[in-house]
């Protein structure tokens, strides 16, 4: 009884966002054959994605970029933000460095294109749920690093932000105005217009 539960896999449950209901299907289809991989729900926008992670607490999601309403970036800090242990595997159809670098920027572990073979798409969520990185062969390694030496530069300004910097870039976040952020935090307009000025600069 004991080797049956050391043999016995580890399932990934994975939440599936894309807005093409077709390519949605076909991957929920193709991850559904694996027996380590679970799909706990399937999402066609930002918003709703970051609603079901909330709800069904996905290890991963997989997700797309361009969707209407809520992009798959923002989705990706969202989602972060309400579930920290979870991982995002981007699966787009851009190979241009900019979406690289943004996504990793936002948090995502890994970055696939849509073309890929079904069976690197499968490796790719199981190396991301293992803790690894992983990008599609398709994306220059230089890219990459770029992408990687963004991220970290932007950690390290992050860490030289104020407290109140740090309040102040939150809310924006959240999508507060400056007058809001003012009654919220107690200061003026002018303050909370100098701290985003400070924020600009910094990051």
């Amino acid at each position: 009884m004991e080797a049956a539960v050391e043999n016995e896999k580890a399932v990934t449950r994975v939440l599936v966002v894309d807005d093409h209901t077709i390519l949605r299907q076909g991957l929920v289809s193709l991850l559904e054959s694996e027996d380590d991989i679970a799909i706990c729900g399937e999402a066609a926008n930002g918003r709703d994605a970051v609603d079901k992670a909330k709800e069904l607490a996905p290890d991963l999601v997989v997700m797309d970029l361009a969707m209407p309403g809520l992009n798959g970036l923002d989705s990706t800090k969202r989602i972060l933000k309400v579930r920290p242990g979870a991982r995002i595997l981007v699966l787009s159809q851009y190979i241009d460095e900019e979406y690289v670098t943004q996504a990793v920027e936002a948090g995502a572990s890994g970055y696939i294109l849509k073309d890929a073979p079904p069976e690197e798409i499968v490796a790719s969520i199981r190396a991301v749920a293992a803790g690894k990185r992983t990008f599609s062969a398709q994306i220059p390694p230089e890219v990459i690093e770029r992408a990687q030496s963004d991220k970290r530069r932007v950690h390290r300004r992050a860490s030289e932000l104020t407290h109140r910097e740090r309040e102040v870039m939150k809310l924006l976040a959240e999508g507060n105005t400056v007058k809001t952020i003012a009654g919220i935090l107690g200061l003026s307009q002018k303050t909370v217009d100098t701290h985003k000025t400070n924020l600009m600069k910094k990051l």
